[in-house]
């Protein structure tokens, strides 16, 4: 086969390519649209006020370079383990490794961290139930789901993330029309100012920005299950597409309508902004619609996260076993280990439930980020190893080109770097992730089969 077409997904047979481009491009948005915007997005309020458009506005800019990089390569090379094989291909077999290994780390914290959510939406209509009985509820729920086939995870996804999509349209349309018609006062400058916690402020917030816009990458785990080469340009778009409308427009209108101050990680600051103007029953229906938002997400993160430790196995990094799938083409497997975040959330419920949100999150946080510095690195190899013709003969191509990655690159290190100092919890979490990557790499090398 020609360089620079796409190639069928490599040493992951056994996927069934069942998803459409605009269920590859739900589950990716269903994924993305869960606690990073809907609940993350009070944690960056709280830390920059205002200011926290331009943080979601650089995220905006840095998932561009990411969603562009990621659909090149997802059309040169459609695989369950997409940026992983990138990093085999086109850098090395440790990138490749700490790629998949990490992300899936991320993505399995990230789940417990959905659970959290999911937990503290309930605790609005039943106080007296704890929180943990409602993460285990849940839990069966999910394992019940991404045990059936792709397809019907597929159409339940899909419905999900519409769900969602409809929703937050719905809270930008009403919420501009309260501001265009004077029915509330704009709070952009009423609380302090734009910049009411200093000019710094919204780097700071750029941690809860940027993981809010983890999802993009989702669409390249899908193209080892897509219908045809063709879904994958269309899926890319539409995906970055419909969370930059969404994201930019939400926390516009939040921020507008709720003054900052009010914002937090104890509730959605979408609820918040409905009671806020005393719209009735409103927050009853948000709240109803942010659980599902969490439990859409985290049923398209435990999916993301089943492939990940799937192509592991069918790569030789992981235990064979990891690698079959049942009688409906699930990697039953992968799909049980994956959920070990959620006994992680069940901890922090237990231990830490006044910070569990924002300590997973922070642990999430650097598995994603792994994946976007290989998927980047990977990509501008990837440009220089390919002649123009080849490019050109790719169903998608990049308008920003090698240049968009590497910037892209130098503005994804600066966000993990200001995540890792902020907290400094963070940190530790973070060298701790590294430091059992590099181990487990050591370990995986030694003892791998030939894929």
């Amino acid at each position: 086969m020609p360089q620079g077409t796409a190639s069928p997904p490599i040493h992951e047979e056994g996927l069934r390519h069942q998803l459409s481009a605009g269920q590859m491009a739900m589950v990716a948005v269903g994924g993305s649209i869960g606690t990073g915007l809907l609940l993350g997005s009070g944690a960056a309020m709280e830390i920059a006020g205002p200011a926290a458009i331009l943080s979601f506005l650089v995220a905006a800019f840095i998932n561009w370079t990411v969603a562009m990089a990621l659909g090149e390569l997802a059309c040169a090379h459609p695989a369950a383990g997409s940026f992983g094989v990138y990093g085999d291909l086109y850098l090395n077999s440790f990138a490749g490794f700490i790629a998949r290994a990490g992300y899936w780390l991320g993505l399995a914290l990230a789940i417990g961290a959905e659970m959290i959510a999911a937990a503290t939406y309930m605790s609005a209509w039943f106080p007296a139930v704890p929180s943990y009985v409602w993460i285990v509820v849940f839990a069966v729920v999910l394992l019940v789901i991404n045990l059936r086939s792709v397809g019907s995870y597929g159409r339940v996804e899909f419905w999900l993330s519409m769900i969602k999509v409809a929703t937050i349209l719905a809270f930008i349309a009403i919420g501009a029309a309260l501001l265009l018609g004077g029915r509330v006062t704009p709070q952009y400058s009423a609380q302090g100012g734009f910049f009411p916690n200093g000019l710094q402020s919204p780097l700071v917030a750029m941690t809860f920005a940027v993981y809010s816009f983890g999802g993009v990458e989702m669409v390249a785990v899908t193209s080892g299950e897509s219908r045809s080469s063709k879904e994958t340009p269309r899926a890319v778009w539409l995906t970055f597409l419909t969370l930059t409308f969404l994201y930019v427009g939400a926390i516009v209108v939040l921020l507008g309508v709720m003054p900052w101050n009010h914002a937090g990680v104890t509730e959605s600051p979408f609820v918040t902004t409905f009671q806020t103007v005393k719209i009735p029953h409103a927050a009853a229906v948000m709240n109803f619609v942010v659980l599902t938002a969490a439990l859409s997400g985290a049923n398209a993160t435990l999916y993301v996260a089943s492939r990940m430790i799937f192509s592991l196995a069918r790569t030789g990094w992981a235990p064979t076993r990891l690698g079959r799938l049942n009688h409906e083409g699930s990697p039953q497997y992968a799909v049980l280990l994956s959920c070990f975040g959620i006994l992680f959330a069940l901890a922090l419920a237990l231990w830490a439930p006044m910070n569990a949100f924002r300590y997973i999150v922070g642990a999430a946080f650097t598995g994603m980020i792994l994946s976007w510095l290989v998927s980047l690195a990977a990509h501008i190899s990837f440009r220089t190893r390919r002649s123009p013709a080849e490019l050109a003969a790719l169903a998608l191509r990049s308008p920003l080109g090698r240049w968009g990655s590497i910037l892209g690159l130098i503005l994804v290190t600066i966000a993990l770097i200001q995540t890792w100092l902020y907290p400094l919890v963070n940190l530790y979490s973070g060298l701790i992730c590294m430091a059992a990557l590099v181990l487990a790499y050591g370990f995986a090398n030694r003892h791998r089969r030939p894929a």
